[in-house]
């Protein structure tokens, strides 16, 4: 939709964040406008059809914490299809490349791991995560490499309260016609003017006035979701600056998480929803997710520093490696019957910067500094102001119903629904 001059309430990006608090201004009363710098919706949701035969969650894929998610609601209202088969992450293992009893071996090391760290977090010392490591113990660069697909960064990079900080309960479901899609659907009735980067965020005056990439208009509130890493290095800037939220967001910077799929020749041959990862026993690895949903693909999950290498190394190269590593655990031949389709690179994506947000040691208290409003006018969503859902699409977009309690709240209205 076009600009406006003049608004009410103007909204921050139109990922999960923008898109909650929008809906949860429907009905206010209020005129609202959510700027969005992409041409589509979503934000770090987005599915793509990557093949005739295969569609793709090019970010986030999996409704986590499923019996308390917001979006399994949202999904049955919207006719989304939930699929509820249990996730391939510590079972069906194929192949040989990580045999049971070192499987076991890891589990137990790793289970360990999570009990240091939980016994590390009652001290109420925010340290790094890798300090809860076993001193030489074999499997540690596996672990690490675990938290590199979990947080998006290496242990040494996290802070051990934010991660005890965190909520799951272990039930995750996914979107048939993927978690972007219910997302973009989700976001359908809300007035949004696409391909409008926000650039300036001035609120010396008596009403706000943003500056965008299609001109500037002027609001009496305004919700900030944009990622963390475009606050902390100001390419989103507010006047006069907010130090403060900017110092915050920079102890929220985020990790790095990217995914590829390839297409597979001959799948009939291969096990549905399978798991494959190789003993490798270092940092720098995949973990594949064979057959996702019974297609004809495989898809390669990468994390941390080793994801940023791989973007780095330039279009293509993330699909190079899996296929490498694969062949490296199942044999030459299938170099063959695996094609690239999609892989994201969000580290080098312009409106993101980054997967999502992870306290840096000493940084767990950010991120109630950065969910604070000020002055009754400005106001902060976004999964990285979740204080237990972070991460996660539906503490994103959970945070965005908050903030707009907090905006109804300073004019006396209460949410109409």
């Amino acid at each position: 939709m076009p600009l406006p001059s003049s608004v009410d309430v103007a909204i921050i990006g139109a990922g999960a964040a923008g898109l909650g608090a929008a809906h949860a201004l429907a009905g206010s009363g209020l005129s609202v406008i959510v700027l969005e710098a992409r041409n589509r919706l979503g934000g770090r949701a987005w599915t793509v059809q990557a093949s005739p035969e295969v569609t793709f969650d090019v970010g986030c894929g999996w409704l986590h914490s499923a019996d308390k998610n917001s979006f399994v609601t949202i999904a049955t209202q919207l006719g989304f299809e939930l699929n509820k088969d249990l996730p391939p992450w510590r079972e069906r293992a194929y192949g040989n490349a990580f045999p049971q009893e070192l499987r076991d071996d890891f589990m137990r090391a790793m289970d360990a791991f999570y009990e240091r760290l939980w016994q590390a977090a009652r001290t109420g010392k925010d340290e790094p995560a890798s300090r809860s490591l076993e001193p030489g113990n074999r499997w540690n660069p596996m672990i690490d490499a675990v938290s590199t697909y979990i947080n998006g960064c290496e242990l040494k990079d996290m802070s051990t309260l934010d991660w005890d900080a965190y909520e799951d309960t272990n039930l995750n479901w996914r979107v048939r016609r993927g978690y972007g899609a219910l997302i973009a659907a989700y976001g359908a009735p809300c007035p949004v003017a696409l391909d409008c980067k926000v650039t300036l965020i001035d609120h010396s005056g008596k009403r706000i006035r943003v500056e965008t990439s299609q001109g500037s208009l002027v609001a009496d509130k305004v919700i900030v979701t944009a990622p963390t890493n475009l606050i902390a290095d100001e390419t989103i800037r507010f006047s006069p600056p907010l130090p403060s939220k900017v110092d915050a967001a920079a102890g929220l910077p985020l990790g790095v998480d990217d995914k590829v799929t390839l297409a597979l020749e001959g799948a009939e041959a291969f096990p549905r929803e399978g798991n494959l990862r190789g003993a490798t026993m270092r940092t720098e690895m995949g973990t594949y997710h064979i057959r996702p949903f019974g297609q004809p693909c495989i898809e390669g999950f990468f994390g941390g520093s080793f994801a940023r290498a791989l973007e780095d190394a330039g279009e293509g190269a993330i699909a190079a490696h899996a296929i490498s590593e694969i062949a490296g655990f199942l044999g030459n031949d299938i170099r063959r019957k695996l094609k690239p389709l999609y892989e994201s690179r969000w580290a080098h994506d312009p409106f993101a910067r980054g997967s999502y947000s992870h306290a840096l040691p000493g940084h767990a208290g950010d991120r109630a500094v950065l969910a604070v409003p000020l002055d009754g006018r400005l106001f902060f969503a976004g999964e990285a102001t979740s204080p237990e859902l972070f991460t996660t699409a539906h503490g994103a977009r959970d945070s965005g119903e908050r903030a707009a309690r907090e905006v109804l709240a300073t004019i006396g209205r209460q949410p109409s629904h």
